[in-house]
């Protein structure tokens, strides 16, 4: 009987899946410096609506949900944010700042384009839609509408308080042992991303955080990007930023949805993290939790709201 070759834990493959680095056969787009994990549905001329999936550690395959809308006519972005998902992975001394996050939008969006006159729409989740509201901060006239469902906060004071009320580890949890008992065996350096990002993946695997949340279930990704997440908590920390400075020259209407079920977030803090926003339609999706974009409930729920509000613009 013959030996098997070990496994190398930090080989690329053997404990999350490879990015679009090592594996050129999956959809990609490159832009601004970076290869990122990209796909789009719908008429090319169509007015496109860019997905921004939450985190900044998750990746977009937990809202492809949202594809449904290029059967309504619209052209639907999906991209792995930088340093996440199957996109490109860099040290975490890359990451200095948000307007890095903006440039790539920026470059997204030009990349799709096929006029000048193109409407863009921005369709974000939880980081997905503070990143939305952020960019809206810094380009107020750069897109044509927006649907932000739970950011966390738009000030970042607001933000930490979210984490901390949605993010609760139970010292004797099934999770928070699974994390402990792998650390024994594989430790990952500050930028070793596979054994980072699969023990971020092991570490959410119980589903303990659904207890606050309201989830039916954890949702479904394809790999965490857990450098990128820790250098964006470190940024938020050290500069401490305010995405609502400009927002009251954005005078398009917002839809601002907030989950029933999400025990973390409610009508009181929907209300002040919207509040900056001038023109405003705040949405309860009843019968779903945080994820309400991606299980059936919430989903029925939320995706006539969400086109009756794209339609109208």
């Amino acid at each position: 009987m013959g030996c098997e070759k070990e496994l190398i834990v930090s080989e690329s493959g053997n404990l999350v899946p490879k990015t679009v680095i090592e594996d050129p056969s999956l959809p990609s787009i490159t832009v601004n410096g970076a290869k990122f994990h990209a796909e789009a549905f719908g008429h090319p001329d169509s007015t496109i609506i860019l997905v921004l999936h939450g985190g900044p550690a998750a990746d977009y395959r937990y809202l492809y949900n949202c594809k449904e809308f290029a059967n309504q006519g619209f052209r639907v972005v999906f991209y792995d944010q930088r340093g996440t998902g199957l996109s490109q992975r860099f040290p975490k001394s890359h990451y200095t700042s948000m307007q890095q996050y903006y440039n790539d939008m920026n470059a997204i969006i030009a990349y799709y384009k096929t006029s000048a006159t193109q409407k863009v729409f921005l369709l974000g989740h939880s980081w997905g839609a503070m990143l939305a509201g952020a960019y809206i901060n810094t380009y107020p006239n750069a897109v044509n509408g927006a649907v932000l469902a739970e950011p966390g906060g738009l000030v970042w004071e607001d933000a930490k308080k979210y984490i901390k009320a949605s993010q609760k580890m139970e010292y004797t949890s099934e999770a928070l042992n699974n994390a402990t008992y792998i650390d024994q065996f594989i430790t990952g350096q500050n930028d070793e991303h596979e054994i980072l990002d699969y023990k971020f993946r092991m570490l959410a695997s119980t589903g303990n955080e659904t207890k606050v949340t309201g989830d039916e279930s954890p949702i479904a990704q394809w790999r965490p990007g857990v450098v990128v997440q820790n250098a964006y908590l470190d940024i938020g920390n050290e500069q401490n930023p305010d995405w609502t400075t400009n927002l009251h020259l954005f005078t398009t209407k917002v839809l601002f949805i907030y989950s029933e079920k999400n025990s973390a977030y409610g009508l009181a803090h929907a209300q002040k993290v919207s509040a900056p926003f001038p023109n405003l339609e705040l949405f309860k999706t009843m019968g779903a939790g945080y994820s309400m974009l991606s299980f059936p409930t919430g989903w029925n729920n939320t995706y006539p709201v969400m086109l009756n509000y794209f339609k109208s613009l």
